[in-house]
C-alpha cells in the first residue's frame, strides 16, 4: 500500500494550519523524478529476467476541513507514493507495489520469481507500440492554485450558513471542503514514458427540513478540476437547504403504471449503468444483457452515449490510459445503436478488437474502464418535457441495489414530485419504480439540460411506461 499519512483534528483543536498544507507541496511537482523512478524499476525488471514490463508511481497530496454547527468538526492532511511494478515472464504476469525506500533489484526480482509460478495467460500484454499516446497532451486538468487554511474554513462556514438560512431548514448536517492533486508517471519496456498531474476541489453541504419522523435530508455539492471553476458556497449552501424543504410532506402515489421522469442527479445513474454494460470485462464475462448486441439497436433513436477522455478540465479526463494509449473521444452508442465496448488490452484480445484506450489499472490487471460519459442533451427542455405530461413522477432520489445487469431486472426505492396537467405538485416519498433496463432504454428520451462538469454526465430523462408500487 502507498505511504500514507494523516491528522484528524477534533472540534476542541486547531483546524489545520498552512505549515502543514504546505509540507505536501512537493511529491506531484516532480514529474521528472517520477519518471525516473518508473524507468529505472523497468530496466530492473528486464535485467531480472522480464520479457516486459510496466511501472507505474502514483502521487497524491489531499487536504479536507469539514465544519458543523459553526465548528470545526475535523481536518485532514493526507499524501501518497507508491510504485508499481507489472513483469512479464513466458506468458505469465505478475504485479508486486512498494513505496518509499525500495530496493528497484530485489523488487523486480520478486516480481519475475513471482511471475514464473503464475499461470499462463496469454491475454494479457503490454499495449502494442502502435497504440501509445506518442505526445502527451495538456487536458488543463492541473490547477496550481490551492486553498489556505483559514479560506476552507470560511468557505465550510459558510456553506453551513447558506442552507442554515434557508426557512424550513431545521438542522445542517455538516459542510466541508477540500482539494486534491496527484500525479502519475508510466513507463513501459515497448517505449512509453509519460506522466501528468491532476487537482479537483470540491465543496458539499448536507441539510435537513421538518421535524422528528417527518424530517427530510438533501444534499448540494460542487467539484471541479479547477478552483476558479467552483461555484460559490453561498450558492451550494442555498441549493441543498431548498432542496431539503421542498421534500417536506411527502406522500405516496397510486399503485400502477406511470411515466417517470428522471432528475439529471438520478439520470447520471443510469448513465453510469450504460457504461458497466459496455465494459469490456463484462462482455467477457458475460454479465452484460448486451453483450452479444454489437451492431444492433439497444435504445430509443434519441439516446447518444459518448465517452471522451480529452475534454478540457474534465474530472475523469486523462492524456493516456493505464497502459500508455491515448484514448480518443468514442461514440459507443449512437441514436441507439450501440457501436463500441470499452477496452483495455487484454479484454480487446479476448474479443479480437483492439484497445480503444480505456484501461485502468488493478494490481497486475488493466481493466476497461470509462472517462467522461454522457447521455448526449436531446432538443426539448425539461419543462417542456414536464409539459406534456398529464399524470406522472419526476424522481430527484433513488435507493437501494435493485439492478441486475444480466437480466435487465430494474428495482429502486425512490422519492421526488408527482407530475399534474404538466407541473410539479407535491413532493413523493416511500415508492418504488421498476421496469426491465431493455426497454427503459428503448422507451428513453433526453431534455437538453446536459451539464458536462461531471464525469459521467446526463441530461433529464424520461421513461414512460414504467411501474409504481405505492399505496
Amino acid at each position: 500500500m502507498p505511504h500514507r499519512w494523516c491528522r484528524a483534528i477534533s472540534r476542541e483543536e486547531k483546524p489545520l494550519t498552512n505549515a502543514v498544507k504546505d509540507s505536501l507541496a512537493a511529491p506531484v511537482e516532480n514529474q521528472q523524478v517520477h519518471l525516473d523512478r518508473v524507468a529505472e524499476l523497468v530496466e530492473a525488471a528486464r535485467r531480472a529476467g522480464a520479457d516486459a514490463a510496466d511501472a507505474v508511481c502514483v502521487t497524491s497530496q489531499s487536504v479536507s476541513v469539514s465544519v458543523r454547527e459553526g465548528k470545526v468538526e475535523e481536518s485532514e492532511a493526507a499524501e501518497s507514493d507508491g510504485i508499481s511494478l507489472r513483469v512479464f515472464v513466458d506468458g505469465r504476469v505478475a504485479s508486486v507495489g512498494a513505496t518509499a525506500g525500495y530496493d528497484a533489484a530485489r523488487l523486480s526480482e520478486r516480481a519475475v520469481a513471482m511471475a514464473r509460478v503464475s499461470p499462463v495467460d496469454e491475454s494479457r500484454s503490454l499495449a502494442d507500440p502502435d497504440r501509445l499516446a506518442a505526445k502527451i497532451l495538456d487536458l488543463d486538468i492541473y490547477d496550481e492554485a490551492s486553498l489556505e487554511a483559514e479560506t476552507m474554513v470560511s468557505d465550510a462556514l459558510a456553506l453551513e450558513g447558506a442552507a442554515h438560512a434557508v426557512q424550513g431548514v431545521s438542522q445542517v448536517m455538516g459542510a466541508g471542503v477540500s482539494w486534491t492533486r496527484s500525479g502519475l508517471a508510466l513507463a513501459t519496456s515497448g517505449g512509453f514514458s509519460g506522466a501528468y498531474r491532476g487537482s479537483h476541489f470540491s465543496r458539499s453541504v448536507s441539510a435537513l427540513a421538518g421535524a422528528g419522523q417527518a424530517m427530510e435530508r438533501d444534499y448540494a455539492f460542487s467539484s471541479t478540476r479547477h478552483l476558479s471553476d467552483l461555484r460559490q458556497p453561498e450558492e451550494i449552501g442555498r441549493e441543498a437547504g431548498e432542496r431539503a424543504v421542498r421534500r417536506t410532506g411527502g406522500r405516496k402515489l397510486p399503485t400502477g403504471p406511470v411515466t417517470v421522469v428522471f432528475d439529471p442527479r438520478v439520470a447520471r445513474g443510469l448513465a453510469g449503468t450504460m457504461g458497466q454494460l459496455l465494459n469490456g470485462a463484462a462482455v467477457v464475462r458475460k454479465t452484460s444483457f448486451w453483450r452479444d448486441q454489437m451492431g444492433q439497436s439497444v435504445a430509443s433513436e434519441a439516446i447518444t452515449l459518448t465517452d471522451n477522455p480529452l475534454h478540457p478540465r474534465g474530472t475523469g479526463s486523462r492524456p493516456f490510459d493505464g497502459e500508455g494509449v491515448q484514448g480518443e473521444p468514442l461514440i459507443a452508442i449512437e441514436n441507439g445503436v450501440l457501436k463500441n465496448w470499452f477496452l483495455s488490452t487484454s479484454t480487446a484480445r479476448e474479443l479480437k478488437l483492439q484497445t480503444n484506450g480505456r484501461g485502468a489499472r488493478s494490481g497486475a490487471q488493466v481493466l476497461p474502464s470509462r472517462t467522461n460519459l454522457a447521455i448526449e442533451a436531446g432538443s426539448i427542455t425539461p419543462q417542456e418535457m414536464i409539459g406534456d405530461i398529464a399524470d406522472g413522477f419526476y424522481v430527484t432520489e433513488v435507493i437501494g441495489q435493485g439492478v441486475n445487469l444480466i437480466t435487465g431486472d430494474y428495482s429502486r426505492g425512490a422519492s421526488g414530485f408527482r407530475i399534474e396537467n404538466g407541473e410539479l405538485t407535491y413532493p413523493v416519498t416511500e415508492v418504488t419504480i421498476a421496469a426491465n433496463l431493455k426497454d427503459m432504454f428503448r422507451r428513453m428520451i433526453a431534455a437538453d439540460d446536459l451539464d458536462r462538469s461531471f464525469a459521467t454526465a446526463a441530461p433529464t430523462l424520461l421513461v414512460e411506461g414504467m411501474t409504481l408500487a405505492g399505496e
